[in-house]
């Protein structure tokens, strides 16, 4: 079937998310405080005032940052939980080592690492992180924990503490190469991170017989 959208229509529905690339890049190379919505403009190919037609402030356009950058980390931790009939003990190192593969995205370290250094600065950065995509993924974690403590699966505890405890070995291995280079020595790898932390963190949590 032939397309008949016009290809100025197609354009325009393509803007927001050009523009959301561009102020992504644009953020973590100068930081929130010294991005302007002008370089993002600039970078995306449109006029500020088009920039305006879509994000109000630059608060708002971090926001639509911050949920484009671990998009697809949540989408496929979620669809992949859903789909999963296993037990935890297969889920978690699955998990893991998908979480891996998919912060080797450059920008997504640099986003973290900009909200750390200015979120005092910038209150709302944190607010905005901890809500599109923190809270999302600890949310996600702690219903699976749940569920399994429910089952049998995994012992007493918080849930949500051990949803903390299996994500967080994770994310400072990210920061880790992110503030001291991924040349370091100690710098972890994150895939051996991930199946290592994996078992180890599942040996803590499980119910042995």
């Amino acid at each position: 079937m032939t397309d008949t959208t016009p290809k100025r229509r197609r354009r325009k529905d393509a803007r927001p998310a050009e523009i959301v690339n561009a102020a992504m890049d644009v953020f973590v190379e100068h930081g929130f405080a010294n991005a302007k919505l002008t370089d993002v403009a600039k970078r995306a190919g449109v006029a500020k005032g088009t920039l305006y037609l879509y994000f109000e402030t630059k608060e708002d356009l971090f926001r639509a940052t911050a949920r484009e950058a671990l998009t697809a980390n949540l989408e496929a931790l979620e669809q992949s939980s859903a789909a999963f009939n296993g037990s935890i003990a297969d889920l978690v190192p699955m998990l893991l080592k998908r979480a891996a593969g998919r912060m080797g995205d450059g920008r997504v370290p640099g986003i973290v690492r900009m909200v750390l250094a200015e979120s005092r600065a910038f209150p709302d950065l944190a607010r905005i992180w901890h809500d599109e995509v923190v809270a999302r993924i600890l949310g996600r974690l702690t219903e699976l924990v749940s569920a399994a403590q429910a089952g049998g699966e995994v012992r007493a505890g918080d849930p949500g503490l051990f949803a903390i405890s299996i994500v967080g070995p994770m994310v400072l291995g990210v920061l880790f190469q992110e503030v001291f280079g991924s040349d370091s020595q100690h710098a972890p790898e994150l895939g051996m991170l991930a199946t290592q932390h994996a078992e180890t963190v599942l040996h803590g949590l499980l119910v042995r017989s």
